[in-house]
């Protein structure tokens, strides 16, 4: 099957020069040491906020330090919905702290720009809506008045994605559909096991690592707690014909920390997310580590930390992703700019004690093949079964989780 359409909206270049009232104290220093920022928005899609650095050159020429904002992601829904008419971006400028107090945002307005967005040709090209400096809307009342002006570039590229969706939650062992529009078809199965018993369970018998670094520092951890730990989990991804293409296996427990019914930030659970070794089938190499906890904050969160894993070992990982997603709510597992820059993967993460059936989006850049996908596809199982392995221990786990009858509830 074909990926499905997605568009990125870019806007970068971002910079801000505020009119002169005195002398710059020094190249590169502006008298004004006030925070400025910028809120973009677009109609029924989420505000954004960017920090904006201050240009205190008198040329046209673009800003020597810029910023950019996250930018907006166009699924199909959108551009069927948007490509026939012009959309407006709007950015609007303020001097302050970002923030809301009382429900009004905190920062004094500066000014705003709006930018008229034509999305027509967006799915087969990179279109440039606007590149250079624009000054920013007044009343129009002092038309010499010097203005602010703002410094940006606005673009979009084609970003198609697979898009992948679990047909029951990962510990129910369900099938994985690819998606486009109103098409499904099976790619791939999956099978969840949990044996807490058994400590190296969860790793295959014929695992093969050279550097024990590995196992130094993902069971430094495992402390034998009978009913006060999880471990034992893993859950292994097969092809059309059988094959295992990827696994996610539970290498550091999921243990409370002493005197609390969580699990910590400094000793978090592990998965490690394993691909098949060459040709053979029942053999396996690390290819990423994900780290899991519990937050502690005025919000109840989940803590993540996935970084690639190189041939050094774990000493030596590469960070890609790290953030914290609402217990309660839940939310999106995202990669960006890995290796190969732009949009890598996302997934969608229900929130605790919520039915999960994970839609994953892969970036078409970033697979080569289906065992690929299926990397990306075992690290969302992965993050998915974190917010169980993170529920608080005063809590029990369904009996998919443990085959310890004490553990579970049916």
């Amino acid at each position: 099957m074909d990926p499905c359409p997605f568009v990125r909206l870019i806007v970068e270049s971002l910079a801000l020069k505020l009119p002169s009232a005195t002398k710059s104290a020094g190249p590169g220093v502006h008298p004004s040491t006030t925070p400025c920022y910028a809120k973009l928005k677009i109609k029924n899609f989420p505000s954004q906020t960017a920090l904006l650095p201050l240009c205190t050159s008198t040329t046209n020429d673009p800003p020597d330090s810029s910023t950019s904002a996250e930018g907006f992601h166009l699924d199909p829904d959108a551009l069927r919905r948007l490509s026939c008419k012009r959309i407006t971006l709007k950015i609007s400028l303020f001097a302050g702290r970002m923030g809301r107090s009382c429900g009004v945002t905190s920062g004094k307005l500066l000014g705003s720009v709006q930018v008229s967005i034509d999305l027509g040709n967006a799915q087969s090209r990179t279109v440039v809506y606007h590149n250079g400096w624009v000054k920013l809307g007044g009343n129009g009342s002092e038309p010499d008045k010097p203005v602010a002006r703002l410094h940006l570039m606005v673009r979009s590229e084609p970003d198609p994605r697979f898009v992948f969706q679990f047909g029951g939650e990962p510990q129910c062992s369900p099938v994985v559909f690819q998606i486009q529009g109103n098409i499904s078809q099976p790619v791939f199965s999956c099978k969840f096991s949990a044996d807490r018993n058994n400590r190296s369970r969860s790793l295959p018998s014929d695992f093969n690592i050279n550097n024990r670094k590995w196992m130094m520092r993902t069971l430094s951890g495992d402390r034998d707690k009978p009913g006060k730990d999880r471990k034992g989990w893993m859950i292994i991804i097969y092809d059309l014909s059988g094959s295992p293409v990827a696994a996610a296996s539970m290498i550091t427990p999921f243990v409370p920390s002493p005197g609390s019914n969580r699990v910590s930030r400094s000793n978090p659970g592990a998965w490690l997310i394993l691909r098949p070794n060459g040709y053979s089938v029942s053999s396996w190499k690390p290819w990423g580590r994900l780290e899991a906890w519990r937050e502690r904050g005025p919000v109840d969160g989940l803590g993540y930390k996935f970084e690639l894993v190189t041939d050094n070992g774990l000493t030596s990982g590469i960070p890609i992703a790290e953030g914290t997603m609402s217990v309660k709510k839940g939310g999106n597992f995202c990669i960006n700019n890995m290796i190969k820059g732009g949009f890598v993967m996302g997934s969608s993460v229900e929130g605790e004690g919520k039915v999960s059936k994970p839609m994953v989006q892969v970036g078409v850049r970033h697979v080569t093949c289906m065992a690929d996908a299926a990397l990306f596809v075992v690290l969302s199982a992965a993050i998915d079964l974190s917010m169980d392995a993170c529920r608080l221990f005063s809590h029990k786990l369904r009996k998919e989780f443990c085959h310890d009858e004490q553990e579970a509830f049916f």
